[in-house]
Formats: C-alpha cells, structure tokens, sequence
C-alpha cells in the first residue's frame, strides 16, 4: 500500500506546540495523532484544540500510537538530545527538532550517526528562512544578483528579558539546559546571517551578564569574518530595559542595502535596489513564531511522501550549533577562534543540578 499520509507526535506542549498543531492542521497530507508533556495541565491544554488523546510519558504515546511517523520535540533545549536519540533508536521515528537542536557538537554527531544508520531523518526547525522579506533578500544575493557581494552582515538584537523571565522554569538561563541569549533568543538570527551572507569562516566574541541572576549571559557583541572576506557584527542581548527595542539584520553589499526587521524578521525596512519591494515582501504575523512552520511541516511531507530533499538538512542545521559553539568558545579564550572546529567547554556542560533526570519527560 502506498503512504498517503504523514503521522505526527509532539513531545514538549509549551506554547511553541499550538504553532506545530495549526501547521500540521493546514498542511496536506499530514496528520497530528497525540501529544506530551511531563506537565499533565499542559498537555491536556493542548489536547484540547483537536480532542486529541495526552500523555505524561512519550513511552507510553508512541507504544500506543506505533503509527507515528515523525516526533516534533519542542522541550527545553537541553532535553532535545535525549528525546531525539530514543525516538531514533528505540523507535525507529524521524524527528523534527526546534531550536537548538542541539546543545553540543558531540551531540548532534551521535544523532547524525543514528540516523544514517537507520535511514531515518531528523529535521531542524529555523522557520525564519521562509519569510517573505528572507527570500527576497536571500533571492536578490544569491540568484539575481541584484544586492550584489556582500560587504558587511550585521545581526542586532536588543531584547529585555527580566529575572521573572528566567524564574519561570529552572532550567532557563543555565549552560546544561540553555545556553545564553544568542544560544536561545538570537540563534534565529545568527542563523540567518549565515543563511543570507554565507559561511562564516572566524570569530572574536565577548560575553557579559548584565540585568539577571543567570549562569550564562544576557549580552553578547562579536565581530566575524565571512569565508568570501566580508565582515559582520552580531549584537544580541536580553539586557535591553525596559522593553524590547529591535531585531533586524542587515546585509550591506556592493550594489546596496537590505535590512530586515518586525517582530519576526517579517518586513523588509529597506531594499535599496527597489524600495517598493519594501511593502510587498512584508508580513503581519499575530506572533514572533510567524509561519514559517507551515513551510517546514510541507517540507517534512514532501521529503518523506515525494522523496525530496529536505528543506533544511541536519548538516546545515548543526553549522548554526557549530557557529554558536565557536562565539562561545572564543569568549572562553579571549579570541579569535575557527568557527569549524571551535566547541564551547560551557555549552551542554552538564551539573548536579541541571543532570537530574527529573527534567526529561519520560
């Protein structure tokens, strides 16, 4: 019998999973049969939008309901490798995995490896790409050749995240569970910076804590250098008060500048080449996930269904990780490090209080 249909489960129901459950409800195709959360009130939350059955345990879902065919893991950061590697290898499941997929190198190898042998794909989530306003820019560097070379790529990031933010769940703001504000707030954008301006090839970063009680920190400055020669800058901080202020990025290049900016890199501020792009490569999204999990939930049809390439492969999902790990590295040293082989000694380093296993929703 041939497959018409892709099964979903997601573990993890905090508020990011109502965005995977509209996606998968607006997808061909595709199929949402239960949800997790150690969290019982949670789970049951979400349950609710689609009278779909609950659990405590993602054991006890996936036994009951073999017929998944995908996992989407939306837990805490530091839970991902864990869930990721049972779904693979106990239960011979695809993943889609949010952001960060991982929190070590070492980490997104195994899984690699996992995987590879099984046959089995595990998908990455940066949804961003998949805004109007990133394509455009995206389309006008890379194939129509209207921006021309890039010059200098910045990322600015200047969020308030208060101490209640960081209170709200144990495992925020810790180097087992979480990372920092460019490991958890600004990976979508450093992201984008290598999506639109290539690969990185060094880095020079300082990191600071300014305005929380918090293991990693809450400001982060660094200069780069593209392996084309650019330059760039990445600005990301949680310490900004009392409010979020900005989020753009900006690609200046030899024939203009495009910057990006909203709530969700959602609108083209500028497009010097032609400003009336500005308007419509634009969009109103009702919150900062934005929709690109439409596209990446078609994506995982199509890849399975259709055997296409996957939208966005494992390989250039663990760049963005191996691109963080070297920013934190190269504050670990004081300096200038090589993004392909820097591993931060902070990132998924593991304590007595973020090891205990009463954080994994099993």
């Amino acid at each position: 019998m041939i497959k018409n249909t892709i099964n979903f489960a997601i573990i993890g129901c905090g508020r990011i999973a109502e965005r995977h459950i509209d996606a998968i409800v607006k997808t061909k195709n595709a199929n949402i049969i239960a949800v997790c959360d150690f969290n019982e009130i949670r789970a049951k939350e979400k349950a609710k939008l689609l009278d779909l059955p609950s659990y405590v345990s993602y054991h006890e879902m996936i036994n009951l309901h073999p017929e998944v065919d995908v996992v989407i893991i939306s837990t805490p950061s530091g839970m991902h490798f864990e869930h990721a590697k049972d779904m693979l290898q106990e239960y011979n499941k695809h993943v889609l995995l949010e952001k960060p997929i991982v929190m070590t190198i070492e980490q997104g190898l195994k899984l690699k490896q996992i995987a590879d042998q099984l046959n089995l794909f595990i998908f990455p989530i940066y949804q961003h790409r998949f805004n109007k306003a990133v394509q455009k820019v995206k389309n006008a560097i890379v194939s129509e050749n209207v921006l021309g070379n890039i010059r200098v790529g910045t990322v600015r990031v200047r969020w308030c995240r208060p101490q209640r933010y960081y209170d709200l769940s144990p495992w925020r703001g810790t180097w087992a569970m979480d990372g920092g504000a460019m490991m958890n707030q600004g990976i979508h954008y450093i992201d984008l910076l290598r999506y639109l301006c290539g690969e990185i090839k060094q880095v020079h970063a300082k990191l600071a804590t300014f305005g929380s009680n918090i293991e990693v920190e809450d400001t982060a400055i660094a200069i780069l250098e593209f392996e084309s020669g650019a330059l760039g800058i990445i600005e990301v901080m949680t310490s900004a008060r009392p409010d979020d202020f900005e989020a753009s990025i900006s690609c200046v290049c030899d024939k203009g500048l495009a910057v990006i900016s909203g709530i969700a890199t959602n609108e083209l501020k500028t497009f010097t080449p032609d400003p009336s792009q500005e308007k419509c490569c634009s969009e109103i999204f009702e919150t900062a996930y934005g929709n690109g999990h439409n596209e990446i939930i078609r994506g995982v049809v199509n890849t399975l269904l259709e055997k296409r390439n996957p939208v966005i492969d494992f390989d250039d999902g663990m760049r963005t990780i191996q691109l963080l790990h070297a920013l934190y590295r190269s504050d670990e040293i004081n300096g200038w490090v090589n993004v392909k082989t820097a591993i931060s000694e902070r990132l998924g380093r593991l304590d007595m209080q973020n090891n205990d296993l009463k954080w994994l929703a099993r």
